[in-house]
C-alpha cells in the first residue's frame, strides 16, 4: 500500500463523512464518503478559468488560473518546452538566431503570422502546437540544442485571455482579448535552459537561467510577470488536469487543425497514469456499480493524456451544446499503480451553467 494511500486510508477511518485535506489542497476540505470519493473541480463556470489538479489516492485538488504561465521547461533528461495550449498558444521557428534582428515588419513573420493559430480550420496548424497526446518528443519547439547556433529564435502566438462575458446557458466563453505575440531563443547551459525573450518590435531582449526540478514535470515561466511560477503539483501528486485544451478536430474523417476545447480532463502521463474507457452500450455485461479488480484489462490502458478527454460528453464543438454522457466510465491507474474507477455525475450545475463537472471514484480492491 502506497503512503499517499495510506494517508487516504487513514483519514477514512479516523473521520469518515467529515474532512480530508493535504499540503496541496488549495481549495479547502473535501467529503470523504464511504463508497469512494466525490469530487467538483472548481474550473470556474462558463468561462472555465482554472485548471485543477486532482490527486486521485489523497482526494485533493489544486486550482490555478490558466492563463498564469506561458512557457513549461522539461525536467527529464531531454530539453524541451511545452506551450500553454490552454490559452490556444501556438509557436513557429524562424529562421534566424539573432532574437534582435526579429520584428513585425519582418517579412517572414509576416507571413506567419495568420498561420501560426489555434483554430484556422486548416490542418497544417497542427505545426505549430504541441502533440496533443502529450507526448513530450513532439513540442511545437524543437529540442533545445547543447549547440547555441542549432538553437533558433521562435515566434509565439500567446493566445487569448481568460474570457470574462457571461454567455447563454449551457455555451461557454471561454476566450478573452488576444494576448499578442512574444519572441524568444532558448538556449542550453550545463543542466539549466536560457530563456531570452522580447516583445515582437523590441530591439533588445531579457534573459532568464531556468532550472531543472526532478519533482516535477516542468518548471513554469510567465511573460506576464517575467518570473518562474507554480502551477502544476509535484508529478507524483496529481493525476488528472481538468482544463481547457487544444485538440484535433474532425469533419468525418478529415482534420482540421489544432482546435480550442472546454471540459477537458487530461492525464498525467508523464507521470505514467494510464486511463481506458468502458462504455457500457458496447459491453452490457459491465457497470460502474458491478465492476470489480478482476474486470480490469491491462492491456487496455492508454498513456495518451487524451483518454478522457472531451469524451464523458456528448457534442460541444463548433455550433453545437453538450450533454453528459451517462453510458461511459473510467478505469485508471495513477501515479502509484493504484486502480480506480471513475464516472462522471455532472457537467452543469442545477441551473443549466457549464463549467461544474462533478465525478465520483473508487479504489478497485
Amino acid at each position: 500500500m502506497t503512503n499517499k494511500f495510506l494517508k487516504l486510508a487513514l483519514c477514512l477511518c479516523i473521520i469518515a463523512f467529515s474532512s480530508c485535506s493535504s499540503d496541496d489542497d488549495v481549495s479547502g476540505p473535501l467529503t470523504i464518503v464511504i463508497d469512494g470519493a466525490s469530487i467538483t473541480p472548481e474550473v470556474g463556470g462558463p468561462n472555465q478559468q482554472n485548471q485543477v489538479y486532482i490527486d486521485l489516492s489523497t482526494n485533493t485538488k489544486t486550482a490555478v488560473q490558466r492563463d498564469s504561465w506561458d512557457l513549461g521547461f522539461y525536467t527529464g533528461s531531454d530539453f524541451r518546452v511545452t506551450i500553454n495550449g490552454s490559452i490556444e498558444m501556438a509557436a513557429a521557428k524562424l529562421s534566424t538566431t539573432d532574437i534582435n534582428a526579429i520584428s513585425s515588419t519582418t517579412q517572414e513573420v509576416i507571413d506567419l503570422q495568420p498561420a501560426v493559430a489555434v483554430g484556422t480550420f486548416d490542418s497544417t496548424n497542427i505545426t505549430y502546437v504541441d502533440g496533443f497526446d502529450g507526448n513530450i518528443n513532439d513540442t511545437a519547439i524543437a529540442p533545445i540544442s547543447s549547440t547555441d547556433s542549432e538553437n533558433y529564435v521562435y515566434l509565439i502566438n500567446l493566445g487569448n485571455e481568460v474570457g470574462t462575458t457571461t454567455p447563454e446557458t449551457g455555451s461557454v466563453a471561454l476566450k478573452g482579448e488576444e494576448r499578442g505575440w512574444k519572441k524568444i531563443r532558448i538556449l542550453q547551459d550545463a543542466n539549466n535552459y536560457v530563456l531570452q525573450y522580447a516583445d515582437l518590435d523590441a530591439t533588445t531582449h531579457e534573459e532568464i537561467t531556468i532550472s531543472k526540478d526532478s519533482n516535477f514535470n516542468f518548471t513554469f515561466f510567465s511573460f506576464n510577470t517575467e518570473s518562474i511560477v507554480s502551477v502544476e503539483p509535484a508529478s507524483s501528486n496529481w493525476d488528472l488536469n481538468f482544463t481547457t485544451f487544444t485538440d484535433e478536430v474532425f469533419a468525418g474523417a478529415d482534420s482540421y487543425g489544432a482546435y480550442f476545447y472546454g471540459d477537458f480532463v487530461a492525464s498525467n502521463n508523464l507521470a505514467n497514469v494510464d486511463v481506458y474507457m468502458i462504455d457500457t452500450e458496447e459491453n452490457t455485461e459491465l457497470s460502474y456499480d458491478n465492476f470489480t479488480l478482476s474486470d480490469v484489462t491491462t492491456s487496455n490502458f492508454s498513456n495518451d493524456q487524451r483518454s478522457i478527454g472531451s469524451s464523458w460528453r456528448n457534442g460541444g464543438g463548433p455550433g453545437s451544446l453538450p450533454s453528459l454522457k451517462d453510458n461511459v466510465f473510467y478505469i485508471i491507474n495513477d501515479t502509484d499503480g493504484n486502480l480506480y474507477k471513475l464516472k462522471f455525475l455532472a457537467l452543469t450545475n442545477a441551473e443549466g451553467e457549464r463549467g461544474h463537472p462533478e465525478f465520483v471514484y473508487s479504489l478497485l480492491q
